[in-house]
């Protein structure tokens, strides 16, 4: 097995909440080396990776409907503050964590029952 595929099932399972240094001691190679031959197999860094996993646990973690503890879905995420939190978010999306949940509460408003009713759009 490649090695950037078994790392890439650890930071899936994980939600991305895994230490990419434990992962290179994992497959007995060096950080960059890890880095090089996971951007080869998988097209991103492992850090990226997991990065991405992070932002889209936190989406499906945000639920329209109710009130939103935006500190405890920052820690969560793996942010030390909400503005750390807030960068990370706008990198993504373009929009502010409250913004983004002004928007999709307007969507569903105007599109009841649709699919992303409880959750964001997939990535297919």
């Amino acid at each position: 097995m490649a090695k950037g595929s078994g790392t890439s099932i650890v930071i899936a399972a994980t939600s991305g909440a895994v230490a990419i240094g434990d992962l290179s001691v994992a497959a007995g190679v060096s950080s960059t080396h890890l880095a090089q031959r996971f951007k080869e197999l998988i097209g991103v860094t492992p850090k990226r990776l997991a990065r991405n996993y992070r932002f889209a646990a936190t989406v499906f973690a945000i639920d329209p409907a109710g009130p939103i503890d935006w500190g405890d879905l920052a820690g969560g995420a793996g942010h030390f503050d909400q503005a750390h939190f807030g960068g990370e978010f706008r990198a993504f999306t373009g929009l502010t964590p409250i913004r983004h949940v002004e928007v999709r509460r307007l969507f569903l408003r105007e599109h009841p029952g649709h699919a992303l009713d409880s959750r964001p759009l997939s990535a297919d």
